[in-house]
């Protein structure tokens, strides 16, 4: 199979490095944020038009859409959540969890989950704005984290190499893998919810089977230096990994068979780290986020 790659676009609104990002109310709406704490909506129809909806004193790593109420979730380092109406640019409200930074956030029913600086996994209540639990099982940082409504569980990344699966509801835990062999910065579910995928410091891509408690699958050496993010199509096909070594990478999803390589010599690629991926169901187009303070929007298809 070979595909065929075309830059579209770069969004170039802020002013330092961008960490992540998060689909809209509709496919052509995506957000991004980073180092300068603004938060800016993104209209691919009409892509030199960024509307700034949020601005925050520190980085954000984290952003997170409720899609049900319409509102983002940011986390906000070394302070804590704010949420969002981004339509009409109003804070709804914020809570203080943390003294340390937000590398993930995720929003499932009446719950939200953030992983901490601290290694804590917190859970709030989505419509009271309030902390539920504090889950503790670890003291290096909590990185990543992916819900499998298959099996109703909550798989999180962490930088002691691990990768912890909870029960989602009571939050116990049932398998700790030894993934990796360093820390673990993202963690994702296969749409079919048979296989845990994992991206590491170590630059290996691993697949997890589900099935059989999480037995390793396979294990591909994805990338020459640290994996920050993985993605799926629209179409569930393919996967797409984003490295520090300022490359994307797009594989067959059945196999994890390397298709192509997208990065600085063969596309206009990103010059520094890519740090976060967005594969929109929009014209088929992915957006990746990197340190150079740019998004990129790219179009992949067969050819």
């Amino acid at each position: 199979m070979k595909l065929h790659v075309q830059k579209l676009d770069t969004f170039s609104g802020h002013r330092d490095a961008v960490y992540t990002l998060a689909p809209g109310t509709e496919p052509h709406l995506v957000f991004s944020a980073g180092g300068d704490g603004q938060v800016i909506e993104w209209d691919l129809r009409k892509p030199d038009l960024g509307r700034l909806v949020a601005r925050v004193p520190a980085s954000v790593y984290a952003l997170a859409f409720d899609a049900p109420r319409g509102r983002l979730w940011l986390g906000q380092n070394f302070e804590g959540i704010h949420v969002v109406d981004p339509a009409e640019k109003r804070e709804i409200g914020s809570v203080k969890i943390t003294a340390s930074a937000i590398f993930d956030l995720l929003v499932r029913e009446n719950s939200a989950y953030a992983a901490l600086g601290d290694g804590t996994l917190v859970v709030l209540d989505v419509e009271a704005l309030a902390v539920r639990r504090h889950v503790s099982a670890g003291d290096r940082p909590a990185r990543s984290l992916a819900y499998n409504p298959l099996t109703d569980e909550l798989a999180v990344g962490y930088s002691d190499a691990t990768v912890k699966i909870f029960d989602a509801r009571s939050l116990g835990l049932k398998y700790v893998i030894n993934a990796h062999a360093s820390s673990v910065f993202t963690v994702r579910y296969s749409p079919d919810g048979q296989t845990l995928l994992s991206g590491s410091r170590d630059a290996r891509l691993k697949a997890w089977s589900v099935a059989d408690g999480y037995a390793l699958r396979q294990e591909v050496v994805a990338h020459l230096f640290a994996i920050n993010h993985l993605a799926f199509s629209p179409d569930d096909r393919f996967l797409v990994s984003a490295s520090m070594d300022k490359s994307i990478k797009v594989w067959s999803l059945a196999d994890l068979r390397l298709l192509k390589v997208i990065d600085r010599a063969r596309h206009a690629g990103h010059g520094t780290s890519v740090n976060k991926l967005l594969w929109t169901r929009h014209d088929n187009q992915l957006l990746s986020a990197s340190d150079d303070r740019t998004v990129s929007v790219w179009r992949v298809e067969e050819a």
